[in-house]
């Protein structure tokens, strides 16, 4: 006997089980099926919350040593890794768990297996035990995430080649760390493990780090993380990795077609994510794909096949949980006849390094290809006093607004807090805010933030402080 729902959700992450917890409080019988023993997907799991963990506490352990030049006398500073491990893994178990409660609260049921599509509106759950479970439904939301890629020839063994995975996971410090690829994931983990004492090196394929972002934010950010020890090869590709009795060796290529060899103790591999729409049965219903495998979607997030519905990184878009969220409520929202809505020019983007990396809207490049004529303003830490009174004056806040109307088109920052200062300007851009209507407005002294004021001033040349 099956059982009866109105809506089911195929992935337990960001997009899919905020999307269970809105359908239930908008007054549907809601499933969500995990494969996973714990909900929260990637993010929650083994990439977002782990990572920032990490981070967070090598930050700690990198700032200690510092601590007797700003008059903090303290003993001799050990590294204990197994405990900065489990502290790690503390802070996923109760999220975790807290989600399980969230559950309950709105009353949504969890299956615990993997789902695939039996018809397009029977799900079949298979447990780990192998125990089958057919659910009838109305409504069925694809979200089931995306995966490590590799490059062709290198499988990951997450030990010696690892993917973001491995890397929250190694042992011990590694002497000499790898890593092929210089996104947003690579250089975070990069971060953490350089901290701790890792000779980190980054190859990059292309001739600048953080393909997409701001160029001149992606110079600075290049130069900061070289004067804390992180060293680069750029235009360089990496041809074979062969793995060693000690770790691994790393052919590459340069932009001179000249050979050459690295070694390393371990290589982290990344090079991007591919959405995860294995074992769905997708062709059995007949939902289309694109050419990179993500599932194709209208406006409102269905697919060719009436009452399947995807969000999150299986579908087109940036792969970042929180615009998987929005669309997990947007989705939840349509279905049960209201405006869901998502507006993709302000979804924010963050790399969690020290200093913070953020950004929104256009880069200064989109705006040149776009042909919109624009102003910039500016403004440094080095300028802020709260940045300058807690040692982290690097970094500066750009700001980029269209010369006719004034409206802010894009902001991008690196320094102390980006992540937080960046939704602020999320706000105003959601609102069609001007840089004049942000360079008014008041900001408390002293905070970082008022770079943001003083940069919005900058638009039109009248900052005060630099």
């Amino acid at each position: 006997m099956s059982e009866k729902f109105d809506a089911v959700i195929i992935g337990g992450g960001p997009g899919g089980y905020v999307c269970a917890i809105r359908l239930s409080q908008l007054g549907f019988k809601t499933a969500c099926v995990e494969t996973r023993d714990t909900l929260g997907g990637t993010c929650l799991n083994i990439g977002c919350i782990p990572s920032k963990s990490l981070l967070n506490l090598s930050e700690n352990y990198h700032k200690a040593k510092s601590f007797q030049k700003i008059g903090i006398e303290i003993g001799d500073l050990k590294l204990n890794l197994e405990k900065m491990m489990e502290n790690k893994d503390k802070a996923v178990s109760n999220l975790t768990k807290g989600i399980e409660f969230l559950f309950k609260k709105n009353k949504v049921s969890y299956f615990k297996g993997t789902g695939s599509f039996k018809t397009k509106n029977q799900i079949l759950v298979t447990d780990k035990n192998k125990n089958q479970t057919i659910i009838d439904t109305r409504y069925t939301i694809i979200s089931t995430g995306s995966e490590p890629t590799s490059i062709p020839g290198v499988k990951f063994d997450e030990k010696i080649i690892i993917s973001s995975t491995g890397a929250l996971q190694i042992p011990k410090v590694p002497k000499k760390m790898v890593i092929v690829g210089g996104g947003y994931i690579g250089l975070e983990m990069g971060s953490v493990w350089s901290r701790l004492g890792s000779k980190v090196q980054v190859i990059e394929f292309l001739d600048h780090i953080t393909p997409g972002m701001d160029r001149e934010i992606s110079n600075e950010f290049m130069k900061i993380l070289v004067k804390q020890g992180v060293s680069f090869k750029l235009k360089t590709k990496v041809e074979k990795i062969t793995k060693l009795s000690h770790g691994a060796s790393i052919e590459v290529s340069g932009p001179d077609g000249k050979k050459d060899k690295i070694e390393a103790d371990i290589v982290l591999i990344s090079v991007g994510r591919k959405p995860y729409t294995r074992n769905l049965n997708l062709d059995k219903i007949g939902v289309e794909l694109d050419k990179s495998g993500k599932v194709k979607v209208d406006k409102k997030f269905q697919t060719n096949i009436e009452g399947v519905y995807a969000v999150g990184d299986v579908i087109d878009g940036p792969m970042l949980a929180h615009k998987a969220e929005e669309e997990g409520i947007a989705v939840a929202e349509l279905i049960s006849g209201q405006s869901g809505h998502v507006n993709y020019d302000v979804i924010p983007s963050v790399i969690y390094t020290s200093p913070e990396v953020a950004a929104i809207g256009k880069t200064e490049e989109q705006l040149k290809n776009d042909k919109i004529i624009y102003k910039l303003g500016k403004f440094p830490f080095m300028a802020n006093s709260r940045a300058k009174a807690i040692n982290e004056p690097e970094g500066f806040v750009k700001i980029l607004a269209d010369v006719k109307t004034d409206r802010v088109l894009g902001v991008h920052i690196i320094g102390p807090h980006a992540g937080e200062m960046i939704s602020e300007m999320s706000v105003a851009m959601e609102f069609g805010a001007s840089s004049e209507d942000i360079a008014r407005t008041c900001h408390a002294h002293p905070t970082f933030s008022e770079a943001i004021k003083e940069a919005a001033l900058s638009v039109d040349k009248r900052q005060i402080h630099s």
